[in-house]
């Protein structure tokens, strides 16, 4: 975990993929893209099973590490009707047992206007972007890039990475969280999805994400291949 400080307050980024605002109390993920694997294997496609348990598994240690009495996620929480199941919504009611205290709220995003929202007992606010917590006007939450003139936003959508080039110009591909002056881009929270490598400004603020590890990459420190 690594503290960042951005849009005049303090954020944490964590190694599963996850940010927490301390101030609020606050967890927030981008992009679980819950029945993703459910919707290709009923089109056919022999994809593994079980990533709907291990995202759970994920957010629950992140729950519980932090302590959060909210979460935030920044649209696309299921990725598909058809991969809407009853397992899966079973596997949804009981994550959501085991937290009832949890506030939820999730800002729709392109593939929750295709799949729908959740359903109502599970208690999950569902909202249009961007949204804004009534307490901290100053940072607006969204699911695609959304510059406003009066806040700071954080979005998902995207899914980002970077290429970074090490000894010898070895290559690696990793998730990351991407700062601008007025727009932050979570990576995707879920386990069974894409990255893209984004082209950064030199004066954003670029942290590759590792198993264990947390870590701001530039020119100063890790030669981001994909910088502009």
């Amino acid at each position: 975990m690594i503290n960042v400080d951005w849009a005049q307050h303090t954020w944490q980024l964590r190694c599963d993929r996850s940010m927490v605002w301390p101030r609020t109390q606050t967890l927030i993920v981008a992009d679980p893209h819950f029945g993703k694997a459910q919707h290709f294997r009923s089109a056919g496609v022999p994809v593994p099973s079980g990533t709907t348990r291990r995202n759970l598994d994920r957010l629950d240690a992140a729950l519980a590490d932090t302590a959060a009495t909210r979460l935030i996620v920044l649209g696309d929480f299921f990725h598909h009707r058809q991969g809407v199941t009853s397992a899966l919504l079973g596997q949804l009611r009981d994550w959501r047992d085991r937290w009832p205290e949890l506030a939820v709220v999730n800002v729709r995003g392109n593939h929750d206007r295709q799949a729908g929202d959740p359903p109502m007992d599970l208690d999950i606010r569902c909202v249009a972007g961007p949204w804004r917590d009534e307490r901290e006007p100053a940072v607006a939450f969204a699911h695609e890039p959304t510059t406003l003139s009066d806040a700071a936003t954080l979005c998902g959508h995207v899914h980002p990475a970077v290429r970074l080039v090490g000894p010898a110009k070895s290559r690696i591909r990793a998730a990351c969280f991407h700062f601008t002056q007025q727009l932050g881009v979570l990576p995707a929270f879920g386990a069974f999805t894409g990255m893209k490598v984004i082209r950064p400004a030199k004066q954003d603020r670029v942290f590759a994400v590792g198993p264990d590890v947390v870590v701001e990459v530039s020119a100063r420190h890790e030669q981001i291949d994909s910088i502009v």
